[in-house]
C-alpha cells in the first residue's frame, strides 16, 4: 500500500492529471510548467514515479488513468483505518462521530450502505 502514498506534489500532480486524461504529455508538461512553474524534466520525472506506482500509464506519449481518483480515495481510507483504528471501521466512526456531529442525511446514507452490504 505504501506505493499510494503520496506528497503533497505528488497529490497535486495526480489531480491535474485526473482532471485532464487522456492528455498528451508534451502538454502535461505545459500545464505543470503553468500550474506548479516545473520544467519539463521535472514533470516527466514526476510523472514516470507515478506510472511506475501504477496511478497512470505513458504510452506512445498519451498519458492515461490507470487507477481513478475514486478508487485511490478508497485505498487511502482503508489504509488510514488501518493504520490509525486497527482497521475497525466501528472505532473509525465513533472516534469522528464524538467530535463532528452526523447530519441526517448523512446517517441516511450510512444506513442505505450497509443496507447494500447486507443485500
Amino acid at each position: 500500500m505504501e506505493q499510494y502514498k503520496l506528497g503533497e506534489m505528488e497529490s497535486r500532480f495526480a489531480e491535474l492529471i485526473w482532471e485532464n486524461a487522456p492528455i498528451a504529455s508534451g502538454e502535461l508538461a505545459k500545464l505543470c510548467e503553468k500550474a506548479f512553474d516545473w520544467k519539463r524534466t521535472t514533470a516527466y520525472t514526476m510523472l514516470k514515479r507515478l506510472c511506475e506506482r501504477g496511478l497512470f500509464a505513458n504510452e506512445n506519449g498519451t498519458v492515461t488513468v490507470r487507477m481513478e481518483k475514486e478508487e485511490f480515495e478508497a485505498v487511502q481510507g482503508e489504509r488510514f483505518i488501518k493504520e490509525t483504528f486497527a482497521g475497525s471501521l466501528p472505532r473509525f466512526l465513533a472516534a469522528f462521530s464524538r467530535r463532528n456531529k452526523l447530519s441526517e442525511k448523512e446517517i441516511a446514507e450510512l444506513k442505505k450502505l450497509i443496507e447494500e452490504y447486507e443485500a
